[in-house]
């Protein structure tokens, strides 16, 4: 029986584990990274081993770190959460050999599927069909084009070690295959210390089924029915859902016998998912088996009512799967959707800082799975997932409808984040209606369903109460006659001006109180029939149109978060006498967001064409290609590999009239 557990992982996944351990008595040891320290799963833990470094490589990556924390704290388990060293068996078997209860699959099970290509090749000797696939093992380029033409118009370059999206890029010509076949092997290389990438069909608009399963000691193996998690950017899952609507009874018992086929394959102990793709024609293929619990598991857990964690647990101890699995009954459905620092509307550029406000209005039904809190840094070293909401309801609409709406009311401040884009998923007229498949984000564009939820006009309404609220709190703040509403007037004068910027442009507000009435316009247009019933620096009560709506306003220096039942804005108040911005040299090429530069393709005076790949910036785990803009002469390389950056640094300048 363990009576202490080290989680080698951070984030919402820690904080998860130690919510079951503490259920079950249990002490935890959190380890951290320098960028961590002050993060919640680091303060939460009974103790915490801080770690040397802020890379992956340096800290949750590091084997002889992890063990050494385990030893020094005296765990007697180690749970290795998801992502990270969960589905390393190098891991799991030095675990063991320290005499300590490494809390998942067996070393032999995880090295048979921790290969994506051995783990095909075993599926398809238990009978579980599979697609076609080549491996990428030192081909000439000539040789690799004509292998793969056998595969299919389109072609999928996947990493053998991967998941989560990386490692992977879509090919639909043949000269796009070497250029995609180095960059998976890089980014495979950086995400999972392991370059090997191969080639399979691309199936065109599958949905994404997968099965839970779990097994134990004792020769058991069951499955705890389907998720599915379709909708994807990137090929990273961004929502999913239990059950499938679009499996029938006698579909579902097929996919979840094969998922069972494939746990006994390999002799299976712990938590396990098998992923397949459903094709149109209601084939299902074998993707993966991922030897780990799932991001996604809470919506196995809340339609089932199990916790997963506490029976990986059980297992790991020894115990058979107690009769909650066996007699465990499906009811209602569940939603999770992952909330992401990022921004859809440029390509998901990942968003990093501090986030000012975290607050999720409760919701029957919600849980919310977080690793972040009001003040916590989201830094780029590692993945931009900031919470996972899930919603369990008795149908599937009311599970959308209440997910969207405790999103929608959520204050969510100082970061730019996927939550409109969730939200217009989860109202979609087709995702309503079961109409989901991997390519629903491309079929819908990302930067459409990602505008801000609150429209023009009602962004003009958030100003006012901002320019309102900032008055109240220079009233409280004022020495003499702090009753007196800023820019009151005994006799009518000129009003107050505040002005805001946005991602909309500017909007203009000007006030003026006298003899107790309020005059305002907006943009110079006049208000009419405007009346306030409150009015302090964090909330404005206000009618207007005859319509009776509170304003939530946060200021933090001269940003203004406002939140309301239009929506939510974030506001800029700027300057009464702006001063002249600093000016950027011609031909300056910037990033786009913050990361490492990861490679520097060009060297000073190389001539560059419009579109050619001149650096390549990893942030949060994936490689971005930053393009000349414009042809010309490299004039300047301000940075090299290695080099951590902020967004809009200047990385390198091209002179266009060389």
């Amino acid at each position: 029986m363990m009576k202490k557990i080290l989680i080698a992982n951070r984030g919402e996944i820690a904080r998860r584990v130690m919510r079951t351990c503490r259920e079950m008595g249990i002490a935890t040891v959190a380890v951290c990274s320098e960028p961590d320290r002050d993060a919640l799963f680091a303060r939460e833990a009974d103790e915490t081993v801080p770690l040397t470094g802020s890379s992956s490589a340096e800290t949750y990556l590091n084997v002889a770190a992890l063990l050494d924390a385990a030893r020094r704290t005296g765990a007697d388990g180690v749970h290795p959460g998801y992502g990270f060293l969960s589905e390393n068996a190098d891991f799991a078997r030095r675990v063991g050999q320290a005499g300590i209860t490494f809390i998942g699959p067996t070393p032999e099970a995880i090295a048979a599927m921790g290969s994506k290509i051995e783990a095909k090749r075993r599926m398809q000797d238990s009978g579980v069909a599979v697609l076609p696939s080549i491996t990428v093992a030192g081909q000439s380029a000539a040789d690799l084009v004509r292998e793969a033409a056998s595969l299919g118009p389109s072609i999928l370059v996947k990493a053998s070690a991967g998941g989560g999206g990386r490692g992977m890029r879509i090919v639909r010509s043949s000269g796009e295959l070497a250029d995609a076949v180095a960059a998976a092997k890089r980014e495979a290389l950086s995400a999972f210390g392991d370059e090997t990438v191969f080639l399979e069909p691309y199936v065109e608009s599958p949905r994404h089924i997968e099965v839970q399963i779990f097994g134990d000691t004792h020769g058991n193996i069951v499955h705890l029915l389907e998720r599915e998690c379709s909708i994807q950017r990137r090929h990273q899952k961004i929502v999913e859902e239990a059950p499938s609507v679009a499996l029938d009874e006698h579909l579902r018992a097929a996919i979840c016998s094969a998922a069972v086929r494939a746990g006994q394959a390999i002799d299976y102990v712990g938590a396990g998912t098998v992923e397949f793709l459903l094709g149109a024609d209601r084939k299902f293929y074998f993707l993966e088996v991922n030897t780990r619990l799932q991001v996604e598991h809470p919506v196995t857990e809340a339609i089932l009512g199990l916790d997963l964690v506490r029976l990986q647990i059980l297992v790991a101890e020894g115990q058979a799967l107690p009769p909650e699995v066996w007699q465990a009954k499906s009811r209602g459905h569940a939603i999770e959707v992952r909330l992401y620092a990022e921004d859809p509307a440029q390509s998901f550029a990942p968003s990093t800082g501090k986030l000012e406000r975290f607050q999720v209005p409760a919701r029957p039904g919600l849980r919310i799975e977080s690793g972040v809190t009001d003040g916590s840094t989201v830094s780029p070293y590692y993945d931009p997932m900031l919470a996972k909401l899930i919603v369990h309801a008795p149908t599937r609409v009311e599970a959308a409808r209440r997910l969207a709406a405790a999103l929608a009311a959520s204050q969510i401040h100082g970061l730019q984040t996927n939550r409109e884009l969730l939200v217009r998923i989860l109202r979609h007229p087709q995702f309503l209606s079961g109409e989901t498949d991997t390519h629903f984000l491309e079929r819908h564009a990302p930067s459409e369903l990602a505008a801000p939820l609150c429209d023009a006009a009602g962004e003009k309404l958030h100003a006012t109460a901002a320019a309102l609220a900032s008055a109240a709190a220079r009233g409280a703040q004022a020495r003499v006659l702090p009753t007196i509403p800023a820019g009151w007037r005994n006799n009518p004068s000129q009003p107050e001006l505040v002005k805001f910027r946005s991602a909309r442009g500017e909007t203009a507000v000007a006030y003026r109180w006298s003899r107790g009435e309020l005059a305002l316009s907006i943009d110079e247009q006049e208000l009419s029939a405007v009346r306030v019933d409150e009015c302090s620096a964090d909330r404005v009560t206000m009618e207007t149109d005859g319509i009776l709506r509170t304003y939530t306003v946060h200021q933090v220096g001269d940003h203004y978060f406002v939140d309301s039942p239009l929506g939510a804005s974030t506001l800029i108040e700027l300057p009464r006498f702006p001063s002249a911005e600093e000016e950027v040299q011609a031909g300056s090429l910037m990033a786009p967001l913050p990361g490492v530069v990861d490679d520097v393709k060009v060297a000073v005076g190389d001539q560059v064409a419009v579109g050619d790949v001149l650096l390549v910036i990893e942030s949060m785990k994936m490689l971005y290609p930053v393009t000349a803009p414009q042809a010309g002469r490299v004039a300047e390389i301000r940075v090299q590999k290695k080099s951590h950056v902020e967004a809009r640094t200047v990385l390198a300048v091209i002179d266009e009239h060389s």
